[in-house]
């Protein structure tokens, strides 16, 4: 348990340094390009995004996947199962399961804590056993119980922001062209180089910053259910099946991406971290205090491809 808990503030720490970073940059990108208005217009923007959250980009998110909420009727196993994994996390409310025609094996998760849902894709119903399928809920659930949609919206929003600006900032070098070439103009060089380089140092603070709730969400998912060898199995089984698509989709496909470029960590070694309590020398293997139900097949839609991918 204690392992359990070190992973936990250690992730934790880890995205208030993040989140801070890309405050940061965002600010600093704000302050080169528009002096102190530039600063506390990209503050704002962010604390605006924030405190406001839209609950239309979810709708939004939804309805670009294709995504139908599921009738208790249709899985009532499905919704109690749900129901006690928001129970057990604190949730107000259960978020709302539902259906995307897609034969790609994914999930996720949009909304608040008030008003959440989870998307689980034809081919993860249809390819995942039960048991896996409840890891991959209260995986789902860790996300919205530790409100990491509304920070990695933020994120994302800074992210944006910091571009926009850095564009804004090359524009206007391209336009004084003229006045630089007659010295009539002087540019801060170094401030414009940081300006430049700005979205991509934002970037992969963003990226950190995803792979960092994975792991967290990981360690909360183990506790919801006191079943880390059913998350690991569900997530060795995703990978598998996400590396056959991806070998059809993109031929070539393959080459080992650099770690500080994903959204999410290597498969292996979020595996490793759930395993490796259970495998500690002097400590037993925890078992699943959940009762796992049988999930009924739902009816097949047509399924619809769009660009972008999905995430779990």
């Amino acid at each position: 348990m204690q392992n359990w808990h070190r992973h936990l503030w250690a992730n934790r720490l880890q995205t208030f340094l993040l989140v801070a970073a890309l405050l940061g940059i965002g600010m600093l990108a704000g302050t080169l390009l528009l002096g102190e208005n530039g600063l506390w217009m990209a503050l704002g923007a962010c604390l605006l995004v924030l405190l406001l959250a839209p609950a239309a980009s979810s709708r939004l998110t939804l309805r670009f996947y294709g995504a139908r909420p599921i009738e208790p009727s249709e899985a009532p196993a499905l919704w109690q199962t749900i129901d006690a994994i928001a129970a057990r996390a604190g949730l107000p409310a259960p978020p709302v399961p539902h259906y995307v025609p897609s034969p790609l094996v994914n999930a996720f998760a949009v909304g608040s804590r008030h008003d959440a849902a989870i998307a689980l894709t034809d081919g993860l119903l249809r390819g995942l056993t039960p048991r896996e399928i409840t890891a991959v809920l209260a995986h789902e659930t860790a996300h919205i119980a530790h409100g990491d949609l509304r920070v990695m919206g933020l994120a994302d929003y800074v992210s944006r922001l910091t571009s926009i600006f850095s564009l804004m900032g090359q524009l206007m070098l391209l336009f004084s062209l003229p006045w630089l070439l007659e010295g009539n103009a002087v540019v801060n060089w170094p401030a414009l180089l940081l300006l430049i380089a700005s979205p991509h140092i934002a970037r992969l603070a963003q990226l950190g910053l995803s792979r960092a709730r994975e792991f967290d969400a990981d360690a909360t998912a183990v506790r919801l259910t006191g079943d880390p060898r059913g998350l690991a199995a569900a997530l060795a089984r995703i990978e598998r099946a996400q590396r056959s698509w991806r070998s059809v989709l993109l031929p070539g496909w393959g080459n080992p991406e650099p770690s500080w470029l994903r959204t999410h960590p290597e498969t292996e070694e979020r595996i490793r971290r759930l395993l490796a309590p259970a495998e500690a020398p002097g400590q037993a293997a925890p078992e699943a205090d959940w009762q796992v139900p049988d999930y009924p097949r739902l009816k097949r839609s047509t399924a619809r491809w769009h660009p972008g991918g999905f995430w779990h």
